[in-house]
């Protein structure tokens, strides 16, 4: 599968339907798996014999899954979550040597993957250095120090859409002797691909655009066989953040037209940021795609265009003025999700970004006029015209 192209690997990989009696994966729904003898029982505990026991860990619809988005991502392994947050809590621990260890992740975050790392793993005596600039290379150096086990980039982040040079930290995480983990989830592997680029892990929340379709909640884990096996075996396996079998299942049926539908969505954002950006009433426009976004050559570079069909703008007001526009909306679904087919709108400093503090929202580019709009497969000039109904 290696040789493959990346449309082929989504329908094939993982999967040999002779075996399997079907042309597309069964779902297996059993929590345990027998043991024939107290013999195999031993060795298929011990690691001897790759073979599913307890659903926790292992269930042969998961496997399928694992092994087609690291076909797809052009990784060893992977390990399915039962979410993208839980992904990230699960690597991050597998990088951890000890209590008091460090990492350094860009201040451009989700809001609750920086709940996560602010008020969880303090907790666990784990400390995030945060970089007030991550557009500077410097910047991250600077808070790299001997605890240090890992930096940490959201690219482009949600909802401001910073872009991380991710072939400059990789070669900065190397100098230092340190990884880097990468949350790609806004671009998937069929535009971004981070570990051909340097990177050592690969976050996926597969809730978005790998399912697609807004029923199927969960996260995934990519990079180094050795590494996952051991997250599988160890920290994966105490915590049991799994992925549900049908997730899984309902999932591979979406990562089958990823491409397709990304390559369309990305296309009809980029006409909505254009038509956005010159709008009278709209202050500014975050999208990788457009020509004065800050990392517009990295994005470039790195996805060959905007990237995602997430992008976010300002209206000129308040709060309210956000809450006015999105309610005059009449084709986006207004909810806290993104990467769906369908278009989805919020405002995110009174939801997603809500639990952080005021200052913590501008440090993350949220500020009180910010509208973030997940661009679906409807036909564009629908969005557009509906956009401008809704701006007047």
């Amino acid at each position: 599968m290696k040789d493959l192209q990346f449309e082929t690997k989504a329908l094939h990989a993982g999967y040999e339907p002779l075996e399997e009696g079907n042309i597309f994966p069964p779902i297996h729904m059993g929590v345990a798996f027998p043991f024939p003898d107290g013999q195999t029982a031993e060795m298929i505990c011990a690691g001897e014999i790759r073979k599913p026991v307890y659903a926790r860990t292992a269930n042969p619809t998961n496997l399928v899954f694992e092994k087609r988005l690291a076909a797809m991502e052009n990784g060893e392994a992977c390990l399915a979550t039962a979410s993208g947050l839980a992904a990230i809590f699960t690597a991050t621990l597998g990088m951890l040597k000890q209590p008091g260890d460090e990492f350094v992740t860009s201040n451009r975050l989700y809001g609750n993957t920086q709940n996560q790392f602010r008020v969880t793993f303090p907790l666990l005596n784990v400390n995030a250095r945060w970089v007030a600039d991550p557009g500077d290379l410097s910047s991250w150096e600077a808070q790299i120090t001997p605890r240090t086990r890992f930096l940490f980039v959201e690219s482009p982040s949600n909802p401001d859409l910073f872009v991380g040079d991710i072939v400059g930290l990789a070669k900065l995480a190397r100098k230092h002797n340190t990884k880097l983990m990468v949350d790609a989830t806004l671009t998937t592997p069929a535009i971004l691909r981070p570990l051909e680029l340097g990177a050592d892990v690969v976050i996926q929340s597969t809730t978005k655009y790998l399912a697609g379709h807004s029923a199927a909640l969960g996260g995934a884990i990519i990079g180094k066989a050795d590494f996952i096996d051991e997250l599988r075996a160890g920290h994966h396996h105490y915590i049991g953040a799994t992925m549900s079998a049908f997730n899984a299942w309902l999932t591979l049926i979406g990562m089958e037209t990823l491409s397709i539908r990304m390559t369309r969505a990305v296309a009809s954002a980029q006409r909505v940021a254009e038509f956005l950006a010159g709008h009278p009433r709209v202050q500014s426009v975050n999208y990788p795609g457009l020509p004065d976004h800050p990392q517009h050559e990295i994005a470039m570079g790195q996805m060959g265009g905007g990237g995602t069909s997430l992008l976010s703008f300002v209206i000129k007001g308040n709060k309210e003025t956000a809450w006015s526009v999105i309610q005059k909306l009449n084709i986006p679904v207004h909810a806290t999700h993104l990467g769906g087919n369908q278009t989805i709108v919020v405002h995110p400093a009174t939801t997603t970004h809500g639990s952080l503090t005021p200052e913590q929202r501008a440090a993350s580019g949220v500020p009180d006029g910010l509208i973030r709009y997940s661009v679906g497969l409807e036909a564009p000039d629908d969005l557009i015209a509906d956009l401008e109904q809704a701006l007047v």
